[in-house]
């Protein structure tokens, strides 16, 4: 990787490169769209999927479009590509959908915002759901909040990936902003103990939970 490729994923055919684009809560306006329509025709780019994480990925980049690309993408080509707070994806949430309980959209824009370029030891994925049908996979990230009629739970070690574990729970009935403070203060110990490149399920499993308690509502 170099300082020309850095951030963009080098593709099965070893000679072009895949862009992730940033997508706060997975939404985007017709303007968004429109820009990303035409990078996606200026450079030639032959196909532009949706991630698991509600982002775009423009595939088929050439390594010397790679810098332009991002530029041209303006604000959509800053998604992040040190370790770190990959994404936080949400469902619509009370502001749309007739299930949701809790306004999930908002809340996954601040704490987007809030960690945008913060490194951590490793990745991060963060699922924001309005309500317990769990649209924004919130119990297997490494960050989960699921919205209640009581209030928002916390969850945290989930994944996703070879080996599926479910978040740990660790608070419930939680207003908007103690959930903000209680993600600073689980990000904060991971932060401060977990090993390079050891995502928070694996750090869960090598430190335990008892650090968790006091983080449960007693």
């Amino acid at each position: 990787m170099t300082d020309t490729t850095f951030g963009a994923k080098l593709q099965r055919d070893g000679r072009t490169y895949a862009i992730q684009t940033r997508i706060p809560a997975g939404v985007v306006s017709p303007e968004d769209l429109e820009t990303i329509a035409r990078v996606a025709k200026k450079f030639r780019i032959p196909l532009i999927k949706i991630t698991s994480g509600q982002r775009f990925l423009l595939v088929g980049v050439q390594e010397q479009d790679i810098a332009a690309v991002r530029e041209a993408l303006g604000k959509l080509g800053s998604a992040s590509i040190t370790p770190g707070v990959r994404y936080v994806q949400s469902c619509p949430g009370i502001s749309y959908c007739r299930n949701g309980t809790q306004d999930s959209l908002n809340l996954a824009r601040e704490i987007s915002d809030e960690y945008a370029g913060k490194e951590f030891p490793a990745k991060i994925k963060i699922g924001i759901s309005g309500c317990p049908r769990c649209c924004g996979e919130s119990r297997v990230r490494d960050i989960g909040i699921m919205g209640t009629a009581k209030g928002w739970t916390v969850f945290f070690g989930g994944h996703s990936g070879f080996n599926v574990h479910q978040g740990v729970q660790v608070a419930t009935c939680l207003t908007s902003d103690e959930v903000k403070a209680r993600v600073r203060t689980l990000l904060a110990y991971y932060e401060s103990h977990a090993q390079p490149k050891e995502r928070t399920s694996r750090f869960l499993d090598r430190v335990g939970t008892d650090w968790l308690e006091p983080c449960t509502p007693g």
